[in-house]
């Protein structure tokens, strides 16, 4: 296996921060709030990051991007699942994550994380075995094709090069990750996923995480764009702060924390950042007959090839 410049790879991470914030910042006209971190001594981690936010923009209620890059003695076990071997080993692993929470609600929530952890094997001189993993994935409120067809087709054109096979693995991935068991319903109409990924190499992996990460914001901002200004009553505000409280309802109960996060005894802030500033949450929502919120469920929140 060849060796990977981590440094690089923390300074591809940092940059991909700071264009898909500045790109946001012009769109909304609000710049980002930026909050730098770095783990006290004797914490379980040690590392640091940097946090971005911004809140009660023109067209963003909140949108959180966080940087973190942490430095750990044991990896946790989560991490050794499919890998007994590195069992205890030491680690480092660093990552972009973003969640978007647009005001308009005919314009769609988003999320995008891509990652990389390296573990050096115990008792070894040996390079760090390196895997990662990323995807993004869109939450509307009100279906239009449209948007729907744009940003799978980003996501299918971004993987082509890495494989045909690449896409519909993980849209499928994403489809299966992003849904509550317990409500036996879809978060959002998808994306791709993926997770432990080294099986291009170490180096064509890379340049896929890079890709998938460089892409986010040719998939989202056109869909922004269009719907950012759309009219709407309280009706439709109702209905997504409604549909907020069923992503919150995900993350909470559903989702494992963040990679960086829980798992690793890293920052619950970054939970935090993830959540919309406003929600309503009831167990179940009737929807009128022939409604758009209806055509949400009925035609959107399934399973289904867009592109």
């Amino acid at each position: 296996m060849s060796s990977i410049d981590l440094s690089a790879v923390r300074g591809f991470l940092l940059g991909l921060q700071e264009r898909i914030t500045d790109a946001v910042a012009e769109i909304d006209g609000q710049p980002f709030v930026s909050d730098s971190w770095q783990k006290e001594p004797g914490e379980m981690l040690q590392g640091n990051g940097i946090t971005k936010i911004l809140e009660q923009g023109k067209v963003f209620e909140r949108a959180g991007c966080g940087f973190s890059h942490v430095r750990g003695p044991r990896l946790p076990p989560s991490a050794t699942q499919h890998r007994p071997e590195l069992a205890g080993a030491p680690f480092e692993a660093m990552g972009v994550s973003l969640v978007f929470h647009p005001r308009n609600p005919y314009a769609p929530t988003v999320h995008m994380n891509v990652r990389m952890l390296a573990a050096t094997p115990v008792g070894e001189a040996a390079e760090p075995v390196c895997w990662f993993g990323g995807g993004m994935d869109l939450t509307p409120f009100y279906g239009f094709d449209e948007d729907a067809v744009h940003f799978h087709q980003v996501c299918k054109d971004t993987l082509a090069p890495f494989g045909e096979d690449k896409h519909p693995r993980f849209k499928q991935w994403c489809d299966e990750y992003f849904f509550l068991k317990h409500r036996q319903e879809q978060r959002g109409i998808g994306g791709v996923f993926f997770d432990d990924f080294q099986e291009l190499g170490l180096a064509q992996s890379l340049t896929m995480m890079q890709a998938v990460g460089d892409s986010f914001l040719q998939a989202y901002l056109p869909i922004i764009k269009r719907r950012k200004d759309s009219i709407f009553t309280q009706r439709e505000r109702d209905f997504q702060l409604y549909r907020r409280g069923r992503y919150v309802e995900f993350n909470l109960v559903w989702d494992r924390g963040t990679h960086f996060g829980l798992q690793s005894g890293g920052r619950t802030e970054s939970i935090l950042m993830s959540m919309p500033p406003l929600a309503s949450w009831s167990y179940q929502r009737p929807n009128e007959a022939g409604s758009p919120e209806e055509r949400l469920y009925k035609e959107f929140l399934i399973r289904r090839d867009w592109v």
